[in-house]
């Protein structure tokens, strides 16, 4: 009996000190870009995307979410169809609808909400069929997915039978907020200050990344496929590269949105039936104590916040 009980604390050691190989796996994330094309920025960049070179260079898939809406922003119609279907063209390009008008679904309720899904889809399907690429992506402006259970069931149903896939993100880093400083900087011919706060974003971003990972383990005994959530703005068309530079150099494999969402963790039943477009990480955590205690926990990006809103006032 004595060598039993040795040989199962031999096993029973073995185990704890082996690496585990969910645990060590490689980090495996998709890059999502929002609220494409960014027309303003477009025109004032003389109608050439920096972005869509940067990312040309990394040789990445991409999924972007597309407001046609944008399209009309500016009095360069033709030029920003042309700047859409220069994304579009792009082989590492995955094809999302993001609304017509992004809209808040919350607030202007199911009906106008379903005819800005399907106006967004105009150019966009045409261009899916030119190049041979499905539509099955929708992402919901600001993530709000309905006022309650009933406005997200009713919009699911109507997602299916368009034969849209709600399209989810695990992280995201306030890119925009971030974007509205720098832009404000850059405006005020302060491009020190401006470096500084794309530094922070590039800091930031991957402060998140590696906190949600931390947080998968500590939840599911392993990485889960990531989702990163960003835009199309001024600061990811400098610093974008340098984060999947970064990521790169730590081993992380980028992926594609259907790659990333045939994670088994994507099939989770929700427990969070409101508007705010929290990360779906927390909208599977059945208690909502949990949920506050490990946003508590993220990175602290509170200084971003507070100019943001002091820069923001003086408008």
């Amino acid at each position: 009996m004595r060598v039993v009980h040795i040989l199962k604390v031999f096993l029973f050691c073995l185990l704890i000190f082996l690496p585990q190989p969910c645990l060590y796996a490689q980090s495996k994330i998709a890059i999502t870009i929002d609220d494409v094309p960014n027309t303003r920025l477009f025109q004032r960049d003389n109608y050439h995307s920096t972005l869509l070179d940067q990312l040309d260079s990394l040789n990445i898939p991409i999924t972007i979410f597309v407001n046609e809406g944008l399209i009309y922003k500016t009095d360069s119609v033709t030029k920003n169809l042309e700047l859409l279907e220069d994304w579009a063209k792009r082989d590492y390009i995955t094809l999302g609808n993001h609304s017509y008008s992004h809209l808040r679904y919350s607030e202007v309720g199911f009906n106008l909400f379903e005819k800005d899904i399907e106006k967004g889809e105009q150019i966009l399907r045409a261009l899916a069929v030119k190049y041979e690429k499905p539509l099955k992506h929708f992402r919901f402006p600001y993530n709000d997915l309905g006022k309650d259970s009933l406005q997200h069931s009713k919009m699911d149903s109507t997602l299916q039978s368009r034969n849209y896939l709600s399209t989810p993100f695990t992280i995201e880093s306030s890119d925009w907020m971030f974007n509205y400083v720098y832009e404000y900087y850059l405006s005020q011919d302060e491009p020190i200050k401006a470096n500084e706060i794309g530094q922070l974003y590039l800091s930031a971003t991957l402060d998140y990344i590696h906190f949600f990972d931390s947080l998968y383990i500590e939840e599911y005994g392993r990485r889960l496929n990531q989702i990163y959530l960003c835009h199309d703005n001024s600061l990811n068309a400098v610093y974008l590269s340098s984060i999947i530079e970064i990521l790169s150099k730590e081993s992380f494999r980028f992926i594609s949105i259907d790659e990333a969402i045939s994670d088994s963790a994507y099939q989770q039943e929700f427990y969070y039936p409101k508007k705010w477009g929290i990360s779906w990480i927390y909208r599977w955590m059945t208690s909502p104590a949990e949920r506050v205690n490990w946003m508590k926990q993220e990175p602290d990006i509170s200084h971003v916040e507070l100019l943001y809103k002091e820069l923001s006032s003086l408008k």
